[in-house]
């Protein structure tokens, strides 16, 4: 396809589609408007206004709109995440108003993506311009709040997972070999489970051709492929697509730069036949045990033209005939869709498999931008409590090449999604792990604004170090509480106990609003944090932090001299310094009445990990 056809790929099409969905004022889709939330409330701080309000039966988010006067015009905030800008609950920070200046703030619920309710009565807010801005958190480690849910470990975002068997070099690093590396690390270090990637049906794994006419299969190159991934312990997603030529509709109807057919099938009958013998495969090959532990899901983003060149209906006829194609191998086999961007199509769906009895097991969605919002008033309404809501894909930006995936403004953003997903989604697939990733062609320099948590070198950015951090957490979720300017919406905390006594104390200091990623003085708060319940014994405590001049690989290579790629020194002293860094010498110390205290200025973007251990 066309470089200009290329360029509007993936980040420029949802934009347009969250412009259709994300901002309307009522109405849309096939469930009915919802009434605004009550209670609405704003409490001014410096450089923020914190929105809060009490929450609506039913809805799967909330749109926050603001204006100048009293009376309106109001409008939705955008706080430039290029997606869906409903938020899933309060409260809510605005950070993109000038301080001191009165803003008027209304808040619209919706039922679906789609379907937002008008806005309710305005309240007033202003942020103020200067002056102490403080946070104190509060822990009680003697307390417990339930096991810790981690939706990272379910799964991850890849390039398509053929880059396993690629010989090239992208900036004189090998790619075959860096992928499989930084797919081992996610495995390690950060727990991750499963990975998701598109194109197993792409031609370039060679699965289908027609010879006289008649279809043939050919699963080698997917065996090389899933006993790759099998072997550094992960589990493949089984996401279905794309087209292969022979049996597309239109084989011209591509995207991405490695040419993935979009096309519909020009025979169904031959779809369902190669879906099912591509599950009778895997069955054979690896076991209907571990099989029934994998998803199959059906396509990408067919909401999108650039990902499907069907319409909506042919779409839904292709998830029945897939699903079902699955199922015809076994029964408890895991299928489900739509993969959608900006988390549209879900009602969609749900309507079609109660209508046409097709099988579902999982809703999975995409957003980027925010955090994801709450699908199961959808599950439930539809009479599917059951359904597992997995969000395939999930990031700061759905832009290729967009400088905020470099920096440390993405590592807040992944905190507080991943803070906000836990215990009410069963997964959250940050789009991707690598930068070894080519849909608009490979990597032009080592920072890019490349969508991977691991650079080409698998140098770890600062949005690693978020996962990292989270996945350091004991099991036992600890009781915190949050107080003070921006608490809970700008400072929030997560804290954790291990079954040895150790304790983390994770604090950060994010927005949503992109326009502050490099930075923004008027919003960074002076952190107090009390840890009570402690047991009368010393204790050894690390502070490791992650900010503009802490944990942040990009301004290494800055300070190296930038450039495109490192040579061989400069690699050395990369790998040198990436890691979690500590942000002050350890200490021993004993609580005070079971209590230990710390003060520390927290910028933002930026977050602290405070570790104790308790010693004999």
């Amino acid at each position: 396809m066309g470089n200009e056809q290329v360029a509007m790929t993936a980040g420029n099409a949802r934009a347009d589609w969250a412009a259709r969905i994300g901002l309307r004022r009522q109405g849309g889709g096939d469930r009915d408007p919802l009434p605004p939330p009550t209670g609405l409330r704003a409490t001014g701080g410096r450089g923020q206004v914190t929105l809060d309000w009490e929450p609506v039966p039913g809805a799967v988010g909330y749109l926050v709109h603001r204006s100048d006067r009293p009376d309106g015009p109001y409008l939705p905030l955008d706080h430039q995440g290029g997606d869906v800008l409903a938020v899933p609950h309060p409260p809510y920070a605005d950070t993109t108003g000038e301080p001191g200046r009165t803003y008027h703030y209304a808040v619209a619920a919706l039922a679906d993506v789609d379907v937002c309710g008008q806005p309710g009565a305005g309240v007033a807010g202003a942020s103020t311009p200067e002056g102490p801005a403080a946070v104190r958190v509060t822990v009680d480690a003697a307390g417990s709040d339930g096991p810790v849910h981690r939706p990272w470990r379910r799964m991850i975002g890849s390039e398509r997972l053929s880059h396993l068997r690629c010989a090239d070099t992208t900036g004189g690093r090998p790619i075959g070999v860096e992928f499989a590396e930084a797919l081992s690390i996610a495995r390690r270090e950060l727990g991750v489970g499963s990975v998701r990637a598109h194109a197993i049906l792409h031609d370039d794994v060679g699965v289908y051709r027609e010879v006289d006419g008649e279809p043939v299969y050919d699963f080698s190159r997917v065996d090389e492929i899933y006993d790759a991934l099998l072997g550094l312990d992960l589990r493949p997603v089984v996401e279905l697509s794309f087209m292969p030529a022979d049996l597309a509709r239109d084989p011209a109807r591509t995207v991405f730069a490695y040419g993935a057919i979009i096309s519909p099938p020009r025979d169904w009958d031959r779809w369902a036949d190669l879906v099912r013998a591509l599950v009778t495969h895997l069955v054979d090959r690896y076991g209907l045990a571990e099989v029934r532990r994998w998803e199959f899901e059906v396509w990408n983003e067919a909401n999108l033209e650039v990902f499907w060149a069907g319409t909506r209906e042919e779409y839904l006829r292709l998830y029945e005939v897939s699903a079902r194609a699955v199922r015809d191998v076994d029964a408890a086999l895991r299928v489900g869709g739509p993969g959608s961007a900006a988390a549209a199509w879900n009602g969609a769906l749900l309507e079609h498999v109660a209508r046409t009895g097709a099988p579902i097991d999982f809703l999975s969605t995409h957003t980027y931008g925010s955090p994801p919002l709450d699908l199961r008033p959808l599950c439930v309404a539809a009479g599917r409590p059951d359904l597992e809501l997995l969000w395939t894909e999930w990031g700061i930006t759905p832009t290729h090449f967009n400088p905020v995936t470099d920096g440390v403004f993405a590592a807040t953003f992944l905190l507080r999604g991943m803070r906000s997903a836990a215990g009410r989604i069963e997964a959250l697939a940050y789009w991707v792990v690598s930068d070894h990733f080519e849909e608009l062609g490979r990597p032009p320099r080592l920072f890019h604004g490349g969508f991977g948590l691991l650079t080409v070198g698998n140098l770890r950015k600062p949005r690693f170090w978020a996962l990292a951090a989270l996945d350091r957490l004991g099991d036992d979720q600890l009781p915190v509480t949050v107080d003070g300017d921006g608490a809970g919406s700008l400072v929030e905390s997560w804290a954790a106990r291990h079954p040895d006594g150790r304790v983390h104390v994770l604090v950060w200091n994010g927005t949503l609003d992109q326009s502050k990623a490099g930075g923004a003085p008027v919003l960074d708060r002076d952190v107090h944090v009390d840890v009570g319940g402690l047991a009368d014994r010393p204790y050894r405590v690390t502070h490791r932090r992650v900010d503009a001049t802490h944990s942040n690989i990009e301004a290494i290579w800055a300070r190296l001299g930038g450039g495109d790629w490192p040579d061989d020194v400069q690699w050395s002293l990369l790998r040198a310094a990436d890691g979690l860094d500590r942000y002050e010498p350890d200490t021993e110390t004993r609580p005070a009445g079971g209590v230990l205290e710390w003060a520390f200025p927290l910028p933002m973007p930026g977050f602290s990990l405070l570790e104790l251990v308790p010693l004999d």
